[in-house]
Order: structure tokens, then C-alpha cells, then sequence
């Protein structure tokens, strides 16, 4: 599978897992150069799983909270544990 984010291949892997609708790929997979740590909201901090979101960002563009991983997963996203899960902007296929 293959993510990409304005026609640049962000992530790819014939190894990823789907869990509640979203395809998760290793973070070994991801380009992670292309992602930038964005500031925890308070709806975040309540999240059981210890969401982290990123910015999707290349040059001057970027794609807000665009990414994001589990850092600290219940039984649920075990499997996903630290892999990264891409949002709406960033096309899965």
C-alpha cells in the first residue's frame, strides 16, 4: 500500500494492518522527514491511546494534523502500536 500526500508518496508497505477503518504502515515504511510533531490539543491528552498527531509538511505546504500514531496503546491498537495512521488529505490505496 502506498500513502500519498499532493502526488508524493509519503509511506509505503506491503506490511500494514487495518484497525477501525484506517490502515496503519510501520514507521520504518514512512518518510518521517515529511511529518512534523503538532501540539497536543486537550481532546488529545484524553485519548486512551496516547494519540501523537503530526503536520504533513514539504516546502511551504502543509497538511495539519494530517498523520498520527498511538503511543501508548490499550488491548484495541496494540497491533499499531507507534505505526502511523494517515487522515482525509493523505490518500491510501
Amino acid at each position: 500500500m502506498k500513502a500519498t500526500w499532493q502526488g508524493k508518496v509519503i509511506a509505503e508497505s506491503d506490511k500494514t494492518v487495518e484497525v477501525g477503518g484506517y490502515v496503519y504502515f510501520p514507521r520504518d515504511a514512512v518518510k518521517m522527514n515529511l511529518l512534523k510533531i503538532a501540539p497536543k490539543t486537550a481532546n488529545d491528552l484524553k485519548c486512551p491511546h496516547g494519540v501523537q498527531f503530526y503536520d504533513v509538511v514539504e516546502g511551504g505546504t502543509a497538511s495539519p494534523r494530517a498523520a498520527w500514531s498511538y503511543e501508548a496503546p490499550q488491548a484495541k491498537m496494540k497491533p499499531v502500536d507507534h505505526w502511523i495512521g494517515f487522515w482525509e488529505d493523505v490518500a491510501v490505496a
